[in-house]
């Protein structure tokens, strides 16, 4: 087995254990709210607004349950990853106070998140488990081999937003940004643009009023517009290396790797960098921003409009692999596994 397979299988091994563990911590009838059949369509169904969830919310574990799911959640990311997970769930208390919300309220809950898991983590047939709620939704497919060895053959769509983008009101909380690399990393690029390159990176003048792609299963933008990484100056390239890396950054390293490869073979000067909006992080009505990379493999996408430009959006879409769909087909050609 090569250092990557190894890699890949102790990664799968990691997740696996903890699903089962947050499997086994459950009661039976939780255990039925969290499990489906990997088939069941509710996989696919995913949205990143305030509305009510399948699965098992942490609102409704006690605390051994809680920690068991988290630590699911921390197996699958990066530590800098997960914190931001959990920084995104803690701004439902600065959203609660903002709009003056009692603290027992659920609507704006940092504890109204569901954990679902689709198959069998403990068989030999592919699973996925999810988590969704409110700016955070991500899904992981797991498949093990024929010999033994095993991989995650999918981690998108992930979504991940941040409202406020940064806290103002007073508080324990003033001053948080829970994504600022993302901004703080495009306006860098944005602005290492001499005129004619911003001309060729510009969408629009006015900023889109969310991500374009919202929560479709599936996706296609019409062409890949914007300026093109193998038209970029070196400086230019690895501002926007540091870009990309930032959202690959939300991974375990292992999966991170896999989705560099993955766009390397796919050719790197194809990304585009597309903007729209401002030009200057001014915060205030009528301001705001929007960006993507696009390329053969992969898009990403940012929008930084609403409540007076301080409301992230952000997402990351394979292109050639949401929910594992197409590594899955391949999985079953070259594999003894039937479909479920």
């Amino acid at each position: 087995m090569t250092n990557a397979a190894k890699a890949a299988t102790d990664l799968r091994d990691d997740i696996q254990t903890h699903a089962k563990t947050f499997l086994q911590s459950l009661t039976a009838e939780q255990r039925k709210q969290a499990m489906f059949r990997f088939d069941d369509e509710e996989r696919f169904d995913w949205h990143y607004i305030p509305r009510d969830r399948k699965g098992v919310p942490l609102r409704a574990m006690n605390a051994a349950q809680k920690q068991a799911a988290l630590q699911l959640l921390k197996s699958s990311l990066s530590q800098e990853g997960y914190d931001k997970a959990r920084g995104i769930m803690a701004l439902e208390n600065v959203l609660r106070v903002i709009e003056n919300r009692p603290t027992n309220d659920t609507y704006r809950d940092p504890d109204q998140y569901a954990f679902s898991v689709f198959g069998d983590p403990s068989g030999k047939e592919p699973w996925s488990w999810r988590v969704d709620g409110h700016h955070l939704a991500m899904q992981f497919l797991i498949v093990a081999g024929p010999t033994g060895e095993g991989r995650v053959l999918a981690q998108t769509p992930i979504f991940f937003g941040s409202n406020p983008a940064v806290v103002r009101i007073d508080g324990p909380e003033k001053g948080k940004q829970v994504l600022k690399e993302e901004t703080m990393h495009a306006f860098a690029l944005l602005a290492s643009l001499d005129t004619a390159q911003v001309r060729r990176a510009t969408l629009a003048a006015v900023a889109y009023p969310d991500i374009v792609t919202g929560n479709r299963r599936k996706l296609s933008l019409d062409r890949m517009d914007g300026l093109r990484m193998g038209d970029m100056t070196p400086t230019q390239r690895a501002l926007f290396t540091d870009l990309l890396k930032v959202y690959l950054g939300r991974y375990r390293v292992t999966l991170a790797k896999q989705q560099l490869d993955k766009l390397t073979k796919a050719g790197l000067d194809e990304l585009r960098f597309a903007w729209a909006g401002d030009l200057t992080p001014t915060v205030g009505a009528g301001k705001g921003w929007y960006y993507r990379i696009h390329g053969p493999t992969i898009l990403i996408e940012y929008d930084n409009t609403q409540t007076n430009a301080n409301h992230i959006h952000t997402v990351v879409r394979d292109l050639t692999n949401d929910f594992g769909m197409d590594a899955l087909e391949e999985h079953y050609r070259n594999s003894l596994h039937s479909k479920p």
